[in-house]
């Protein structure tokens, strides 16, 4: 690996301290709130209805764990102007342990993923609701945003009178630029993926299996703060090529490239963050790929800094057909980039797959960059990704864990034994 990576490191640690600074959490949730806002006033939106349980941290900074993702049954009204108002199922909890939220917390009414029939119209009451809370902020006239929704709850705010529009793109537009507070939060996400590759390392050799290595990440995570782990890719040998984007119970053996992604959250900021190892001494092939991996990613890397489009990016990877794929649409996720925040897919998204990114780079986003290489002789595959940090005059590197070589593990004379 060609790039040199600059120093970085966590600046400050998991707690909030009296004799330190750190992560100011107030100031985090009030840039948050007037990004988002600002957003939707450039959008020409009242206001924009949140589901997503990212966007809905984002606008409050509040959470209710990972039990209620994707249930359709917490949202969120941010307005334009004037506090967001929050439909959560702990409502009498959240006056207490969210004060910033005062009284403008309700329990939220849902079809429970349509488990309540559509002959109870629950969706019309929750329009209703909604309606009402429109009136008392001034924009029911106005075009209201929706990031995700049901489909009979559209329908119904739609009888109301309601002009719904898509709201995710103004969310994703204030999310795109990290904050200070932001970004140390990623940093810390970043180094505790470090301190678990560390563990990784000693448990790759004969015997274990893949599964075994999810478990000795989750173990890991969970132990140093983590709140949610969203997946670990444990790949290993012939399963890696072609990348089968799951882990198993394989039985890792002597020979096997092992490669991992740890996908996790710290205080909802989330990683993706690969790293591939060598079960004893790599062949000549397996340097290959890990090497061609290497340069491809120290490339992309290399071409990083304001100004440049995530077009010009990915045109440093190679084209699907000379690492042995069909087609962009079959090679999609292997020479990729994606932004990383309180979500793994936000803004700017690096592909050949996908050409007419050409929305220039700014200072302040944050992003993961992979490449992936298979051995010639179908031993294995090798997967290297950096995040990076968008800076004035090039860019940081925040997943520290060695990748500037092969790390032989689990047999004598390794280098990790």
């Amino acid at each position: 690996m060609k790039y040199n990576r600059p120093y970085s490191t966590a600046a400050y640690g998991t707690m909030a301290k009296d004799w330190e600074g750190g992560v100011n959490y107030e100031r985090l949730r009030r840039e948050r709130l007037a990004r988002a806002q600002n957003a939707i006033k450039s959008a020409g939106l009242g206001g924009v209805i949140c589901f997503n349980f990212d966007n809905i941290r984002y606008v409050t900074g509040t959470n209710i764990g990972e039990w209620a993702r994707d249930k359709f049954m917490r949202y969120t009204l941010c307005p334009a102007e004037g506090p967001p108002y929050l439909w959560d199922p702990a409502a009498p909890s959240k006056r207490i342990a969210s004060p910033w939220i005062a009284d403008n917390v309700a329990a939220p009414i849902s079809t429970m993923q349509g488990a309540l029939r559509p002959s109870m119209k629950v969706e019309s009451t929750f329009a209703k609701q909604i309606k009402k809370a429109l009136v008392h902020y001034g924009i029911e006239k106005q075009p209201i945003g929706i990031d995700i929704m049901e489909l009979p709850m559209l329908r119904a705010l739609e009888a109301e009178g309601i002009e719904v529009v898509d709201g995710q793109q103004a969310l994703l537009d204030a999310r795109e630029i990290k904050t200070w507070d932001e970004i140390e939060l990623l940093k810390v996400a970043a180094a505790m993926v470090d301190a678990t590759y560390v563990d990784i390392i000693k448990a790759v050799r004969p015997g274990t299996r893949e599964n075994e290595l999810v478990a000795i990440a989750h173990d890991r995570l969970f132990r140093l703060g983590s709140e949610r782990v969203e997946c670990i890719n444990s790949v290993s040998g012939p399963r890696g090529r072609p990348h089968s984007h799951t882990f198993s119970d394989r039985i890792i053996q002597p020979g096997d490239m092992v490669f991992l992604d740890i996908m996790h959250s710290f205080n909802g900021y989330r990683t993706c963050y690969y790293r591939t190892f060598i079960c004893g001494e790599p062949n000549k092939h397996q340097i290959e790929a890990y090497e061609k991996a290497s340069k491809w990613i120290s490339a992309s890397i290399d071409m990083i800094r304001p100004g440049v489009t995530p077009d010009e990016v990915a045109q440093v990877w190679p084209d699907a057909q000379e690492f042995g794929y069909r087609d962009e649409a079959e090679a999609f996720l292997l020479q990729y980039g994606h932004g990383v925040g309180l979500s793994l897919w936000e803004r700017p998204i690096f592909s050949k797959r996908y050409k007419g990114q050409t929305e220039p780079l700014k200072e302040g986003m944050v992003f993961a960059l992979e490449t992936w290489c298979g051995a010639e002789d179908g031993s294995g595959a090798a997967r290297i990704e950096e995040e990076v940090v968008v800076t004035k005059n090039g860019c940081e590197i925040i997943t520290c864990f060695p990748s500037d070589r092969l790390i032989s593990c689990g047999l004598p004379g390794c280098e990790v034994f």
